[in-house]
């Protein structure tokens, strides 16, 4: 049995879509990260995305806890050309794609992105590899709004429309057991 800790980065405050752009966090509120670190366990393994803002989120929190290397497949979703643009301006460039991207994610894939489903698969896989590499009973997994909903969407069975209706905000603790006879979700986006 292995619990995942899903950690949502730190806030970047940027206004435009956010996917594989290397872009910091604001790592400024100290009582914050405290919060989150002592929360988490103790004898946790701490992995995050490749991106700077889950890095240096999760060396925030880390501690004393063992660092596993980057994992590029935890990476927020690649919107492609979408990457960096302001939200209206997508809609208003691509509106049936983008509708169909959120209202029916599944196959909608943003020009040179990957869609929902893609990026659901790579998470998917990163997340097995880390398990049966270092079979860890917890993992503090470092990683963005995108990669966290794909695994609440496998733990619980669901449709990704189903699950994009759950909030995941900045710092915030999505727990999820994995056994032989499936998943338990224990929290989401629950703010320590």
């Amino acid at each position: 049995m292995t619990t995942w800790h899903w950690v949502r980065h730190a806030p970047t405050h940027a206004k435009t879509f956010v996917g594989w752009r290397d872009v910091g966090a604001d790592l400024s509120d100290a009582e914050q990260i405290a919060r989150l670190s002592e929360h988490l366990p103790d004898d946790a393994v701490v992995v995050s995305s490749d991106l700077r803002r889950c890095i240096d989120t999760a060396d925030a929190i880390a501690g004393a806890r063992t660092r596993l290397p980057h994992a590029a497949g935890l990476r927020e979703f690649h919107f492609g050309s979408w990457d960096g643009v302001d939200f209206s301006q997508v809609s208003e460039r691509h509106p049936a794609l983008s509708r169909a991207y959120w209202e029916t994610p599944g196959t909608a894939t943003p020009p040179g992105g990957e869609s929902w489903n893609e990026a659901a698969h790579r998470v998917h896989t990163a997340a097995a590899q880390i398990a049966r590499q270092y079979t860890p009973k917890h993992v503090i997994a470092v990683a963005h709004f995108g990669a966290i909903l794909t695994q609440m969407q496998r733990a619980l069975g669901v449709s990704g429309a189903e699950v994009l209706g759950h909030k995941i905000d900045n710092f915030s603790v999505t727990t999820i057991e994995w056994a032989a006879d499936g998943a338990t979700v224990h929290r989401i986006n629950h703010l320590p």
